[in-house]
């Protein structure tokens, strides 16, 4: 009976999610719903002892990493960079290369620190120009848009600063550029594997004789490329912020040791010492202090097309922040109680049936990842719940947590996009298409990431390579 309840509360997660209902108001629901049906009189302790801690903890740990990637990516839209990037990309890369054109633009995009739901609406425009010359059907560019920003960028490369890659390194202790080889190994492997997959896809609509469409959608407006920044310039914060991340990543562990302690007398409101172990954090300080010199870099270079739009834009990106936070913060409190309901044993104990722990951990996350429609959220839920098991089992056949940290961001990333993912859901409402016509490619692209996370496993076990 305990497991049903446990199975039913995911359940009902799901559907209102689905539904597009708030999780942020339902996620409680769910998890305190599942403990009335066990003892009512626990609601309330739960609540308060569970259910808020893991929220509020959440919150304090990712939440500056949200705001300073959204108003990031927002100051690269008011610059003009994100448009100057795109059409420097179709310029050199040419047209006739639709799908690889718009696969780049959203990988540097996202990969530079500009959060996946940004790139949609900033690349969408260009994307359908460049569908519209070249006569490719409009239905097969969510699939490009998603291969390029919801993929190997998001949680497969080494580095990258999308939250999906930064969760895992308060667990693990680790960094943002854990296992590299495996991370570029995968990502090799979903770009060729995806581009192979869209190609074909764009040979067989142009072989029966399919073009861009008519009757569409939400149509976007000629794009006016005549006045945009030097792609050079537009291009540099991108850069900025992964050369800050890696130095950074480097820096902070010798400039403040294993822990750092403020001396009570800088502070001395406080009443007492505060010590910090650093090793917990320095992906995160290095990812805040990236960003936070990215948005600088276009401020300086670009003051003046910011600043007529700057009050709104960042209010904005900061509503926008705001959300995404609470709304993972949520699932994570969800997470936090369900671990802590007997019926969530059985469930531990059927994963830990799983022998290997690398492919424990990609089943497990995968499959709250695709539960919940989000990467962090089902993620967020699996560590909150089996991190210590993942780590032991992993220790206990010394297997590296640089190694179990990329296989647990990846596989957060593979069968999250089921179709009430927030992600998903955007993507379709921006570029007007529904599910039907497109969801197929986006499916497609979730298959090839999620076979990319065992692809690596084998690798790893093949080679030693970390």
């Amino acid at each position: 009976m305990s497991f049903l309840i446990v199975i039913a509360a995911l359940a009902f997660l799901m559907l209102v999610a689905y539904r597009g209902y708030s999780v942020i108001l339902f996620a409680p629901v769910a998890a305190l719903g599942a403990v009335l049906l066990i003892d009512p009189s626990a609601v309330a302790p739960i609540f308060s002892g569970i259910y808020m801690e893991k929220l509020v903890g959440f919150v304090k740990l990712y939440f500056p990493v949200f705001l300073l990637g959204a108003v990031f990516g927002k100051v690269i839209e008011l610059s003009g960079f994100s448009e100057s990037i795109v059409a420097a990309a179709i310029k050199y890369i040419g047209r006739s290369r639709a799908n690889a054109v718009i696969v780049a633009v959203c990988a540097l995009l996202t990969y530079g620190g500009v959060s996946l739901f940004v790139v949609v609406f900033a690349v969408y425009p260009f994307a359908a120009e460049l569908y519209r010359q070249s006569n490719i059907p409009k239905r097969l560019m969510p699939g490009a848009i998603a291969l390029g920003a919801f993929s190997f960028t998001m949680d497969a490369l080494p580095g990258t600063p999308q939250i999906q890659n930064i969760i895992p390194t308060t667990f693990f202790k680790t960094t943002a550029w854990a296992a590299p080889a495996l991370g570029v190994i995968g990502a090799i492997f979903i770009i060729v594997v995806g581009l192979t997959y869209l190609e074909w896809r764009r040979k067989t609509a142009a072989a029966r004789g399919e073009g861009y469409g008519t009757s569409l959608l939400n149509e976007p407006e000629r794009v006016d490329t005549t006045d945009l920044p030097n792609p050079i310039l537009a291009i540099s914060p991108l850069i900025l912020v992964g050369v800050a991340n890696f130095a950074l990543t480097r820096l902070i562990p010798q400039w403040y040791g294993a822990q750092y302690t403020v001396d009570p007398q800088v502070i001395p409101g406080a009443q007492a010492a505060l010590s910090v172990a650093t090793k917990g954090v320095v992906a995160i300080w290095a990812v805040q202090g990236a960003l936070l010199l990215g948005i600088l870099l276009v401020l300086l270079t670009a003051f003046r097309r910011v600043y007529e739009r700057f009050a709104a834009g960042t209010k904005t990106a900061v509503s926008g922040a705001l959300l995404a936070t609470l709304n993972t913060a949520s699932e994570y409190g969800f997470g936090g109680v369900i671990a802590a309901l007997p019926g969530f044993i059985v469930v531990s104990d059927a994963l830990k049936s799983i022998p290997n722990p690398l492919v424990n951990a990609a089943v497990s996350v995968s499959t709250l990842a695709g539960i919940t429609g989000s990467a962090s959220g089902g993620m967020s839920i699996a560590l909150a719940a089996m991190s210590d098991t993942f780590i032991q089992a992993a220790q206990h056949m010394q297997i590296p947590l640089e190694v179990l940290h990329r296989v647990v961001a990846m596989a957060s990333g593979g069968m999250d996009t089921l179709p009430h993912n927030g992600a998903v859901i955007t993507l379709l409402a921006v570029t007007g298409l529904s599910h039907r016509e497109s969801y197929r490619d986006i499916f497609a692209v979730t298959l090839i990431k999620t076979l990319a996370v065992f692809v690596v496993i084998g690798v790893f076990y093949l080679t030693g390579l970390v």
